[in-house]
């Protein structure tokens, strides 16, 4: 299974890869922006295609309609599990949170707990803006939280990560998930020394990078993020320099 990292409107090096090595399943991790309705883009290997949204999926009409409003909208994974014919089931989480809904890492609760909330909290005429369509509300976790399965994949990362949630731990860890994947953040950075401490391996897959997974977490780099190289450079700067004084 290949997992891939945010392809920001660029799509022709997960064909090649999956092509190449005749991938059981192609799932993207968010913020496709797709300059085309996603059938479109994605023709040759729509039939392995599964897919998570991210936060740019929903910053235009265009962006959300080319990605929900074709052929390829029952490919999408958020907040249920879905088994590939290879036996595996994927649990999806898309989208991001929100401080002017929820901010799990602060310690305010939510402004709301659902979407039917939020709308009749506010003045739209029966929906909100198009950018809360990738918000995360906490009636999603907990839905998904009662479901079992052998990967999760989120798009904001989970708690290893500077920027991610201890509560996408709890949320792998009640899933009884051993492999949890994200986007978002264009980082692949090594959490291996976690893995024991959370009960999953978790992995970020970087900027338009592929990374081939199994569901019990063997993984290999199959096209390197964009950042990864950067990334690596800075994380070990900072590792070397973490324990001296400023």
């Amino acid at each position: 299974m290949l997992f891939c990292g945010d392809p920001h409107g660029k799509f022709d090096h997960i064909l090649q890869a999956a092509g190449d090595l005749r991938a059981s399943a192609v799932i993207l991790l968010g913020d496709m922006e797709s300059g085309q309705p996603l059938h479109e883009a994605m023709a040759s290997i729509d039939d392995k295609l599964w897919f998570i949204h991210g936060n740019h999926d929903t910053d235009s009409e265009l962006n959300w309609n080319n990605l929900w409003g074709g052929k390829l909208a029952d490919r999408n994974v958020d907040g249920r599990v879905v088994t590939l014919p290879n036996g595996i089931r994927i649990a999806g989480l898309g989208g991001v949170f929100r401080e002017s809904v929820w901010y799990p890492s602060l310690p305010t609760p939510p402004n709301f707990r659902n979407r039917k909330e939020h709308v009749r909290a506010t003045p739209w005429q029966g929906s909100v803006p198009c950018k809360h369509w990738s918000t995360i509300y906490p009636d999603e976790l907990d839905r998904l939280s009662g479901m079992p399965a052998d990967i999760l994949i989120t798009h904001e990362a989970p708690g290893y990560h500077n920027n991610g949630f201890e509560l996408l731990d709890s949320l792998a860890q009640s899933m009884g998930v051993k492999v949890a994947v994200h986007g978002h953040h264009h980082d692949n950075l090594d959490s291996s020394d976690r893995w024991d401490r959370q009960g999953f391996k978790s992995f970020g897959v970087g900027l338009r990078g592929i990374t081939a997974i199994d569901a019990s977490g063997i993984s290999k780099v199959i096209v390197p993020g964009e950042l990864d190289a950067q990334r690596d450079f800075r994380q070990k700067y900072l590792d070397v320099f973490k324990d001296v004084a400023p």
